[in-house]
């Protein structure tokens, strides 16, 4: 089939499917494909007539709903570009992000943010009476994410890809054709947003979720035969700690395909997974959002080499020293990607600067290493590395050695000065509603059967704060430097919880 339009792909689909076949599902709201085709073209038509004109950026501010969905579409059929942005950000994190941005239009689901910052309502567009069709467009830059980065500095990363689509082409391996795919992701983030819509250019319906709740995510995928889902390994984590009652109670036969990306994956849970669904449904994604390079694996390829992220898919990778040379095999170094095909680059930053080096190799900032067979292994991100006593140590191996821990439900590992081994390691944790009187000394002592001693953090702090968002993200630099500016008794645990200690030496 030949790459149409995004725009043109709800009003495809009515015609084949028929334009009363459900293709957005939210709570309680359904939205045909006939529907989405119409109200996508009220809400184009608005825009058009408040002044949105092709490869403009509108930014989106709102939840996840039928509502997201039909303005991308209604932005898309005027050739212009949907800038996403989080719907939980606070005024001054969203003035920063539209300073760069510089929109057209922004769309708030925030009514007090709405006033302040001149938006408006997520139902702009649907009391609109113009409903005949508009000429065809293709946006040049087919979307515009936000990120905070891991220095916490806004920017803004444009997708070079137009906005074309062939409804026959399996851009995520094994996605349905108009079968069904659930989203429990917020859509805000890159993979949420690239999987629902990329579902939706084959012709699936997507069930979407408002907030993530583990057992509900069971319950949709028995109800509606689920075929395809991603996770963050937080869901899965959440999902597998729920009684074996429960999980065993719900019907997941219809699952073809369970994703997990965007966060590292402990290998246990990843076993346990693997060992409940089997190896042959689950698959791992890694990558960015600049689209510069991935790598995909199977369970079973997972197995055969524990803990890898994959090998290359569709594009090149290169692990480099501080100099700029190539290491050998199983070396730690800085991850680079090129892409295959000579396309130029994929993306530009609004806000930042790439970070390239030769012909058209990236780095995203990730540390790892690559076995003789050609699969990567990630360690850490490289500001994220904590170097203690001149040894280097990786947040996300301590994290998921403490999230072995049935009392513990997240855990988030910065590095905190000291004046002898210039870093030590400090464990935020989470305890799970059943923790009872978790303790740093308990933790310890479990680490010790699993790392190697440098490797336990000296202190542990607990904590009821919500340490990764919906998309199983971290600002580990906006956490470190949280408990630098307040100071040591910013460490000391919530009330009711354990006294946090120095433990080990």
């Amino acid at each position: 089939m030949e790459s149409i339009p995004f725009g043109e792909i709800p009003a495809l689909h009515a015609a084949r499917l028929g334009p009363g076949q459900w293709a957005l599902r939210h709570n309680d709201e359904v939205i045909s494909w006939g529907e989405l085709d119409k109200r996508s073209t009220r809400r184009a038509w608005a825009l058009q007539g408040a002044g949105v004109q092709p490869e403009d950026l509108v930014t989106l501010s709102i939840p996840n709903s039928s509502a997201f969905y039909e303005l991308t579409f209604a932005l898309w059929k005027l050739g212009a570009t949907p800038h996403v942005v989080s719907w939980r950000l606070p005024e001054n994190e969203l003035r920063a992000i539209l300073d760069l941005a510089r929109p057209r239009l922004v769309i708030a689901s925030d009514p007090v943010l709405r006033e302040r910052i001149g938006a408006v309502p997520p139902e702009f567009g649907l009391d609109e009476t113009r409903q005949d069709r508009l000429p065809a467009a293709t946006p040049k830059c087919s979307r515009a994410m936000s990120s905070g980065g891991s220095t916490g500095r806004p920017k803004i990363i444009v997708d070079h890809a137009p906005g074309l689509a062939d409804p026959s082409e399996d851009t995520f391996t094994g996605m349905p054709v108009n079968g069904v795919v659930l989203n429990p992701g917020p859509l805000y983030h890159s993979a949420p947003f690239n999987i629902t819509h990329a579902a939706l250019f084959r012709g699936n319906s997507v069930v979407g979720m408002t907030r993530f709740d583990a057992e509900e995510a069971l319950r949709l995928i028995e109800r509606h035969q689920v075929q395809w889902v991603n996770f963050v390994p937080t869901m899965m984590l959440r999902i597998w700690r729920l009684p074996d009652s429960v999980k065993h109670r719900y019907d997941l036969s219809s699952l073809r395909r369970v994703w997990h990306m965007a966060a590292p994956m402990p290998a246990w849970l990843k076993e346990a997974w693997i060992g409940w669904l089997g190896p042959e449904r689950i698959w791992e994604l890694y990558g960015g959002t600049e689209g510069v390079g991935r790598t995909i694996v199977s369970g079973e390829e997972w197995l055969a080499h524990r803990g890898t992220v994959g090998r290359p898919f569709g594009s090149q990778v290169r692990i480099l020293d501080e100099s700029g040379e190539d290491l050998p095999a199983g070396a730690i170094g800085e991850i680079f990607f090129r892409r295959d095909a000579d396309q130029g680059p994929s993306y530009h930053y609004i806000g930042a600067e790439s970070r390239r080096v030769g012909e058209g190799w990236e780095s995203l900032g990730d540390f790892g290493r690559v076995d003789e067979d050609g699969y990567l292994y990630l360690a850490d991100r490289r500001l994220d590395l904590i170097i203690s006593g001149g040894a280097n140590i990786y947040p996300a191996e301590v994290e998921g050695a403490l999230m072995a821990h049935p009392w513990v439900e997240i855990a988030v590992v910065v590095g905190l000065p000291h004046e002898d081994l210039g870093a030590v390691v400090h464990a935020i944790v989470r305890p799970s509603g059943e923790a009872g009187a978790l303790t740093g000394e308990a933790l310890a002592e479990f680490l010790e059967q699993r790392l190697v001693r440098y490797k336990i953090p000296r202190s542990f702090e607990f904590t009821q704060e919500e340490l990764r968002d919906e998309a199983g993200k971290v600002r580990r630099a906006s956490l470190r430097e949280a408990r630098l500016q307040a100071g040591p008794k910013a460490h000391a645990p919530s009330v009711g919880l354990p006294t946090m200690g120095v433990v080990g030496t």
